[in-house]
């Protein structure tokens, strides 16, 4: 398809046979940081890629008139986002769990860029009653939706569920999202071209494609890899919506902030913070393709389906193991478990009837 990617090509924009030397230098340089984790991941992985490929501006962006809703985004990544798109002029729709939390996120984050069109959405992504409900209310308020951010999600090392059954990390950051996007799709085609963007983590690469053990159970649950299996299981969803929805409507991003210093991270991973600490990115640079996917109107709109990091598509395999995973027939397996596990319809792709 036109402007859809392997899921396996890095590609800049701008630099398909590109033959300028300053180019290529940094073309070379980007492909030196990506192949260790390390430094591609930490700030200056981020730092070098900004200089190299001149960023535009994340504050240079016009965004008054769109509609952006964005779970996740009363602390980290979400809220530096969210600030980020406000003072571009977006109406912003802030979505979180806990009401309190959400509107004092919302009465800072007007008074911090001057623009009143911020508000709040109730939403537990986990649940899924939850999520319809706030479907419902921004039907009902915005009669155009131009990007929906998909960026709740924590890492919780005790097993917990949601009202369902079905374990917490995955109703919240596969079951729940898959729901709300299709609740929203019809909105979204109709403010086309818009976006629907997913924030993964570079912690998927360590995952294989499973359906049959995607939930951890009592016994063997460790957080951290329930969260790889989950991360994993958005960035293949992602390229399936691709697939599924006509680009020039509706494009579909999946990305990882690479290593950024959030409240989850401090929470959740403190061994690991206080190990890479002073390499962490912060979360406006976290947050930075994120912002721009959903701001640009250039690449981001050129394409669908991919998974970046720094303004790039990456590939989603860096080991033979997951590769092998990811076969059509699970892809399908696990579309058609997580649609009926969140009780929707979903469009199939268009060769089908």
């Amino acid at each position: 398809m036109n402007g859809t990617y392997h899921r396996d090509r890095t590609r800049w924009p701008g630099a398909a046979g590109d033959t300028v030397r300053g180019m290529t230098y940094a073309r070379i340089v980007d492909a030196l940081l990506e192949g260790p984790i390390a430094p591609s991941f930490t700030r200056i992985g981020y730092e070098a890629r900004k200089r190299l490929f001149h960023f535009t501006d994340i504050g240079s962006y016009a965004l008054a008139g769109r509609v952006i809703a964005i779970t996740g985004a009363t602390s980290g990544l979400g809220r530096a986002a969210a600030e980020q798109l406000a003072r571009g002029g977006a109406t912003v729709i802030v979505i979180g769990r806990n009401p309190a939390k959400t509107e004092g996120v919302v009465a800072e984050l007007r008074e911090a860029t001057g623009n009143p069109n911020v508000s709040a959405t109730i939403a537990d992504m986990g649940d899924l009653a939850s999520v319809r409900q706030a479907a419902a209310q921004i039907l009902a308020d915005h009669p155009r939706l131009d990007v929906l951010i998909h960026n709740a999600g924590a890492l919780t090392h005790e097993r917990t569920e949601a009202s369902d059954g079905t374990e917490a990390t995955i109703a919240s950051q596969v079951v729940g999202p898959f729901l709300l996007t299709t609740l929203l799709l019809d909105r979204l085609r109709h403010s086309a071209p818009a976006r629907v963007i997913t924030m993964s983590s570079g912690g998927m690469y360590s995952a294989n494609l499973t359906v049959g053990h995607l939930q951890m159970t009592e016994a063997d649950y460790n957080g951290t890899k329930q969260y790889a299996l989950a991360k994993r299981a958005q960035v293949t969803l992602n390229e399936m919506w691709a697939e599924r929805v006509d680009r020039t409507a509706v494009v579909f991003h999946a990305l990882h902030p690479g290593w950024a210093d959030t409240p989850g991270v401090e929470e959740s991973l403190p061994t690991f913070r206080k190990i890479v600490g002073p390499l962490l990115r912060n979360a406006a640079a976290g947050a930075d393709t994120m912002v721009w996917l959903a701001a640009d109107d250039g690449e981001p709109l050129a394409s669908t389906g991919g998974f970046w990091l720094d303004r790039a598509t990456r590939p989603i395999h860096r080991l033979g193991r997951t590769r092998r995973s990811d076969t059509p027939e699970r892809r399908e397996q696990l579309w058609n478990w997580v649609a009926e596990r969140a009780d929707c319809t979903p469009p199939t792709p268009p060769s089908l009837p």
